[in-house]
Parts: C-alpha cells; sequence; structure tokens
C-alpha cells in the first residue's frame, strides 16, 4: 500500500465473523479497522464520523435496505471501497448489488486468504466477484431469457416500485387501494418469477428492459409505415403530460416496431432510466412541470455521452433553442409540427 494509510470499517451484525475479518485485515500493512458496527443505521453514522477508504460490509444486516441503502453510500460517498462480504449466492442479488454501486462481491465461505486477495484487488481499482459465483453469473449472461410482456399498468408499477415507493405511496400515485397494490404486485412478482420486492428491483437492475416498450405493442396493431430501419434501439420519451407522451410513444411504435421505448414524466426517472439502458436516443419536453428539460437532457448527456438528445416544446422559444443545444442536444422541434413525417428524420438518423 506505499505506506498510505487506509481506513477501514467493517459492518456484519455477527461479532464473530467481524473478528475473523478484522484479524485478516490486520495482516495487509497500510490498513487500519477504525470501527465496527452491527446494523445499517450504525453504517451511515460511522461512514459520517471519519474518511472512511474501505467498507467491508454484510447487506443483510437489520435496519439495512441493500440496494437503496448501497446506491446512497455510493452517491454520498463516490471514492469509497466497497466489497460486500456475504452468505448469499443468488445471481439476482449479486447482480442488483453491483449495478448498485458496489466495488466487489466475495462469498463468507471462501477462504480467509480469498478475502485478503479481494481487499487487494478492490483496493488497487478492479472489481472483484468470487470465483464460485463468476461461472454462475457468465452462464446466465449466455442463457436467452424471455421477458414477460407487461401491461402499462404493470410497468408503471414496476417503475414505482424501482424508485423505492412502499406499497401505500404507490397507492396515493395510482389511485388505487393498498390492498389492490399488494394484489398487482403479488401477480406481478408471479410473473417475474421473483419472490419479493427486493428480488424484483433486482430483476429491474439485470433485466431494465422489462420497463421498455415493445415498438409493436406501442403501435397497437395499427397500420405499420415502412420501417425506418431494422436496427434495434433503446429509445426514451420524457414529458410529463400522460396523453401525449402515449401519443409519441404509439408514432414511434408504428415507424420503428423493433425498437425498445422508456418513458418517464421527470428528471429523475429519466436519468434512472439512462444509467441502466444503452440509451441511443432521448425525446425530451423543454417543460417538465416546474423541471427544466434542458438540466435533464444536460444530465443525461453526462452519463449517455454518445446518446442522441432531441428536445422538444410547444413554445419553441429561441432562448430555450440556443440554451438546448449548449446542453448537447442535436435538435430542437416544435411539437406542433412532431408528425410521423419529422419523427421518421430523427429516428432514421439513429437507426
Amino acid at each position: 500500500m506505499d505506506g498510505i494509510q487506509v481506513k477501514v470499517l467493517l459492518a456484519d451484525d455477527h461479532a464473530i465473523v467481524r473478528a475473523g475479518i478484522r484479524k485478516m485485515v490486520e495482516e495487509i500493512s497500510g490498513l487500519e479497522v477504525v470501527g465496527e458496527v452491527g446494523t445499517g443505521s450504525e453504517v451511515f453514522s460511522a461512514l459520517e464520523e471519519g474518511s472512511i477508504g474501505l467498507l467491508l460490509i454484510d447487506v443483510t444486516m437489520p435496519d439495512f435496505d441493500p440496494i437503496r441503502a448501497v446506491s446512497k453510500i455510493r452517491k454520498l460517498y463516490p471514492d469509497l471501497k466497497i466489497l460486500v462480504v456475504s452468505a448469499y449466492d443468488d445471481d439476482i442479488y449479486v447482480q442488483g448489488l453491483l449495478g448498485a454501486g458496489v466495488d466487489g462481491y466475495h462469498l463468507k465461505d471462501q477462504p480467509l486468504n480469498d478475502l485478503k486477495l479481494a481487499v487487494e484487488r478492490v483496493l488497487a481499482g478492479e472489481r472483484w466477484v468470487s470465483s464460485p459465483l463468476i461461472s454462475k453469473l457468465v452462464g446466465q449472461a449466455q442463457g436467452q431469457l424471455r421477458l414477460p410482456v407487461l401491461t402499462n399498468r404493470q410497468r408503471s408499477l414496476l417503475q414505482l416500485l424501482n424508485q423505492g415507493y412502499d406499497n401505500q405511496t404507490i397507492a396515493q400515485e395510482t389511485g388505487l387501494s393498498v390492498k389492490t397494490v399488494e394484489n398487482h404486485l403479488t401477480r406481478l412478482y408471479r410473473q417475474l418469477g421473483v419472490k419479493s420486492r427486493l428480488e424484483a428491483v433486482n430483476f429491474i437492475n439485470r433485466y431494465p428492459q422489462i420497463l421498455g416498450l415493445p415498438g409493436q405493442a406501442a403501435a397497437q396493431s395499427e397500420p405499420v409505415f415502412t420501417p425506418c430501419g431494422q436496427k434495434s434501439a433503446d429509445i426514451l420519451v420524457v414529458d410529463d403530460n400522460p396523453r401525449y407522451r402515449s401519443q409519441l410513444l404509439r408514432m414511434i411504435g408504428k415507424l420503428c416496431p423493433q425498437v425498445t421505448i422508456y418513458e418517464a414524466e421527470n428528471i429523475q426517472e429519466a436519468v434512472q432510466t439512462a444509467q441502466q439502458i444503452n440509451l441511443q436516443l432521448a425525446l425530451i419536453d423543454v417543460v417538465l412541470g416546474e423541471e427544466d428539460g434542458i438540466s435533464c437532457a444536460r444530465r443525461i448527456k453526462a452519463i449517455r455521452s454518445q446518446s442522441r438528445i432531441v428536445l422538444i416544446s410547444a413554445y419553441p422559444d429561441r432562448e430555450f433553442h440556443r440554451l438546448g443545444l449548449l446542453s448537447g442536444a442535436v435538435a430542437f422541434l416544435d411539437k406542433k409540427d412532431l408528425d410521423i413525417s419529422s419523427l421518421r428524420q430523427v429516428l432514421d438518423d439513429v437507426m
């Protein structure tokens, strides 16, 4: 470690396990264990107290929602190295945590010498996954999973679930009763082949295309125009008007039934989607309620620099146009002029 002292925090609700890990860590030059915690709330308190460089954590501790908590830790401490040390080898669970931002996932039943190697690799800037998991994950990646086709209602519920909403908040957002939401989610879990909220979120992280609407479905069996190309693509429509969003989705689906179309009504949803998919094109309304579509474009470009951004607006203000192009947009279209013909030109550039 070249004499650099890295502060290490151990987080596990079993003191015996922490003791074994501490002994291993103390054998590595340049590392210093500065704290041990056993609950989720204690993790955040300990991180606030000092400049921790490495977090060794079992994410199944009390008061700890793994995906949401890890995502929050990653945002608050972007330079922190996070190595999960867990007994769980479920591939969806592992994929979810890797997607949330951990630097490595180590199985507890592996030798301590392997854990020592994992620590060294993670601190060196590499990603670590225990060898028994690698073949499992590779095997899953090579397999062809046939994703279920969801209804608009199911995709909306899944999107809210992905944002961390509980059942009561989902009920408020959708105008349904809590009991109805529970029934819908139970059927949705069964359809996805998962058993819990956590597994459902992990499923989304692994297969973000489940939130998209196949272009062929968006066309709703209306006559299909001559395809704009046979290449598949991920397209995002960002607009706070559900009716206009649906209209735009139908037009895109009619022109390019082979694409996958995602939708968002605000910046948070748009950025989250852009982080999860290989976005080729985003159509963004300049006015998103009280939010700024130009800021949305700028944030998406920061995540997906190769994505093409097209801004749309019912208010074709010159200043909007100037700022939009500065944000990285390639075009600025007036909503009243956005018909099948003009949309086809936009899609042809991508396809």
